[in-house]
C-alpha cells in the first residue's frame, strides 16, 4: 500500500480492518486535497478559488437512515424513542463489506480534534473515500500541529464511504444509505450519501453522549464573546439566525454552530463554519459573504456557470440547503482559541412563521428549560416537499436528531447552569411579524440586531416588561431603534380577531408537544409552560 502525506501517525489504520488498499493519504494540506479532488473529477474550481461540490440526490441530513448500535456497555443510556437501535451483529457484517468495497480503492485520512478545550476535546480521526470530503473535515474540526499527529491515537473514527451503498434486506438498513454510530467500537459508519454534513454531525452525536457523563452541557448553538470578555449563546434549528446573528462585526465569535458548556468555559466543539449560503448577500452578511470568494472554503450544492465560474447564489435548483464550509479564521473577528468564559446571556432563537411570538422576551430559568425542551420553530411553504403552509416544529433541545440521551438529561444541565451563573435568558423570534407567512412580513434584521444588542448590552434587563397574554412571555416596553408597536404582535396584524385564534392555535401545539416531557421535570417547570386558553 502506498503511503503519502506530511505525517503519517504511527497509530495505523489497522483496527479499521483495511486491507490492500491502493493508498492512504494522511492530513494532506488544503492544496493537496483541492488538486485530488480536482483531478479525481469530485469538485471543480470557481473563479475566485472557493471548491464547488455537487452531492446529487442527497442534498442534506437522512435522518431516518441514521442508527446507534445497541450494546451492553451504553444501552441503558440511550433514548430508545427515536434513536433506531442496530445490531452488533449487522454492524460487523456491514463493516466488513464496507472494508471489502475499498480494496483496491484510495483512502483520504484526517487527524483531528473535537472541541477546543483541551480538557474535554475528543481525538477524532476521519477517513474518506473522497478528498472533498477530507478537506471538509479540515475544515470543520480544529486542526493539530503536525508534530502531534506523528502519534495521534483517536478517540472516535468516522469510515465515510459514499459510494457504498447498503442493501437493506442484506443489511437491516432502511435504505441505501446508512450512518452507524458505535459507541463501543468507537466507529461511526457512512455510506449512501455525499452530503458533507453528516460528517460534522455524527461526531456531535457522539459528544453529545459522552460529554454528559462529565458534567459538560452538549449545545446546538453558536456563541461569541463582547468586548468586556461576556459570551452570549444563541440556541436555535436550522434558518433561525444562529449564525447570522452570532457573526456581530462588534463581537468575536466562538463558533456558529456546536459547542460545550463546561464549569469553567464555553467553548467550541469545531475549528470551522457550515453556513447556509442561499441568497447570501454581500450588504447583509458581508463576513460570510466573503467566505465564498476563498480558496479553501467548499461551497457543496451551490450553481456555478461552467464556461466563467462564477457563482449564482441566488439559484437553488439543487437545493435551499446550499452551504459553505470554511474554516472560521475565515470570519476576521473569529476567537484565537475557541473558547469562552461562563455566559452571561443564553438566547433562544425561533422563526415562528405564524407571526404570533414576541420579537424578544425575557425568560426565567424554569421558562428557558421549557422552551429548550420544546426547540419550536416553524417550517414554510418551499422549504420542503409537500409543505404548502406553515408547519410548527418542535426539535427537542433545538437539536433533537442529534441528541442520544433523554432530552431532560440536557436540559436538567442547562437548569444547573443558569442557576449557578445566574445568566439571562431570551427568547427571540426571527420569524414573521404582521401576519402569518403569506400575509405577513419576515422580522426586520435590524430590529432584531438591535433587540439582541440591547439584551447583550444589558439594557433590556432594567427596562419595565409588561405581560404578554398568550404565552406567559415578558416582552420589554421599549428599545431603541424598535418601533414600540412591534414589540407586541398584535399591534402589527390588522386583523386582531386573526392574532388572538392564531396565537391560541400556536400555544395548544406547545401544550400538546410538551407532555411528552411533563412527568420528567419538576413542578416550576410545568408551571412556567404555555397554557392554551380553554
Amino acid at each position: 500500500m502506498e503511503t503519502t502525506g506530511p505525517v503519517i501517525s504511527s497509530f495505523g489504520l489497522e483496527y479499521l480492518g483495511l486491507t490492500n488498499l491502493r493508498a492512504a493519504h494522511w492530513n494532506l494540506s488544503p492544496g493537496s486535497l483541492y488538486e485530488q479532488a480536482i483531478r479525481r473529477g469530485e469538485a471543480a474550481l470557481s473563479r475566485d478559488g472557493a471548491l464547488v461540490a455537487i452531492t446529487g440526490q442527497h442534498t442534506g441530513r437522512s435522518p431516518n437512515d441514521k442508527f446507534t448500535v445497541q450494546e451492553e456497555t451504553t444501552a441503558s443510556d440511550i433514548w430508545w424513542g427515536p434513536n433506531k437501535p442496530f445490531t452488533e451483529e449487522a454492524f460487523d457484517r456491514l463493516h466488513a463489506r464496507v472494508t471489502a468495497f475499498l480494496q483496491d480503492r484510495e483512502v483520504f485520512v484526517q487527524d483531528l480534534y473535537a472541541g477546543a478545550d483541551p480538557a474535554h476535546r475528543l481525538p477524532v480521526r476521519i477517513v474518506t473515500l473522497h478528498a472533498w470530503h477530507n478537506l471538509f473535515a479540515q475544515n470543520m474540526f480544529i486542526r493539530p500541529a503536525l508534530a502531534d499527529r506523528k502519534d495521534f491515537e483517536p478517540g472516535f473514527t468516522v469510515l465515510q464511504v459514499p459510494d457504498f451503498k447498503a442493501v437493506p434486506e442484506r443489511d437491516g438498513t432502511r435504505s441505501d444509505v446508512f450512518i452507524v454510530i458505535n459507541f463501543k467500537r468507537k466507529l461511526v459508519l457512512i455510506g449512501g450519501t455525499s452530503y458533507a454534513g453528516e460528517i460534522k454531525k455524527s461526531i456531535f452525536s457522539v459528544l453529545n453522549f459522552l460529554l454528559p457523563a462529565k458534567g459538560v452541557l452538549p449545545m446546538h448553538c453558536s456563541a461569541n464573546i463582547g468586548a468586556g470578555g461576556d459570551t452570549a449563546v444563541f440556541f436555535g434549528l436550522s434558518g433561525t439566525g444562529k449564525t447570522t446573528l452570532s457573526a456581530d462585526s462588534s463581537r468575536t465569535l466562538i463558533g456558529d454552530d456546536e459547542h460545550g458548556w463546561a464549569d469553567s468555559s464555553v467553548f467550541n466543539f469545531e475549528g470551522g463554519c457550515y453556513a447556509k449560503v442561499i441568497r447570501l448577500s454581500a450588504e447583509a452578511e458581508p463576513e460570510i459573504y466573503a467566505t465564498t470568494k476563498r480558496f479553501g472554503t467548499i461551497l457543496e450544492n451551490v450553481v456555478m456557470d461552467p464556461a466563467t465560474r462564477l457563482l449564482d447564489l441566488d439559484d437553488g435548483r439543487y437545493t435551499e440547503n446550499t452551504r459553505a464550509s470554511y474554516p472560521i479564521d475565515f470570519i476576521p473577528n473569529a476567537s484565537d482559541t475557541g473558547i469562552g468564559g461562563q455566559p452571561q446571556n443564553i438566547i433562544m432563537l425561533t422563526a415562528d412563521a405564524f407571526g404570533v411570538l414576541p420579537p424578544i422576551s425575557k425568560l426565567s430559568a424554569e421558562q428557558a428549560m421549557y422552551h429548550f425542551l420544546s426547540g419550536y420553530t416553524a417550517r414554510v411553504a418551499g422549504t420542503e416537499k409537500g409543505v404548502t403552509e406553515p408547519q410548527a416544529t418542535f426539535s427537542t433541545c433545538f437539536g433533537a436528531p442529534f441528541m442520544p440521551r433523554h432530552p431532560t438529561v440536557y436540559a436538567k444541565l442547562l437548569g444547573e447552569k443558569i442557576t449557578k451563573t445566574g445568566a439571562n435568558c431570551w427568547l427571540v423570534n426571527t420569524g414573521w411579524t404582521g401576519g402569518a407567512y403569506g400575509t405577513g412580513k419576515r422580522m426586520s434584521i435590524s430590529h432584531t440586531r438591535a433587540l439582541v444588542r440591547a439584551a447583550l448590552d444589558g439594557k433590556l434587563a432594567t427596562v419595565n416588561h409588561a405581560p404578554e397574554p398568550n404565552f406567559g412571555l415578558m416582552v420589554p416596553e421599549g428599545c431603541e431603534g424598535v418601533p414600540a408597536d412591534v414589540l407586541f404582535p398584535k399591534n402589527t396584524w390588522a386583523d386582531k380577531g386573526a392574532y388572538d385564534s392564531t396565537a391560541r392555535e400556536v400555544a395548544k401545539r406547545f401544550e400538546n408537544n410538551f407532555q411528552q416531557f411533563a412527568e420528567h421535570v419538576d413542578e416550576k417547570v410545568r408551571a412556567a409552560g404555555i397554557k392554551s386558553a380553554a
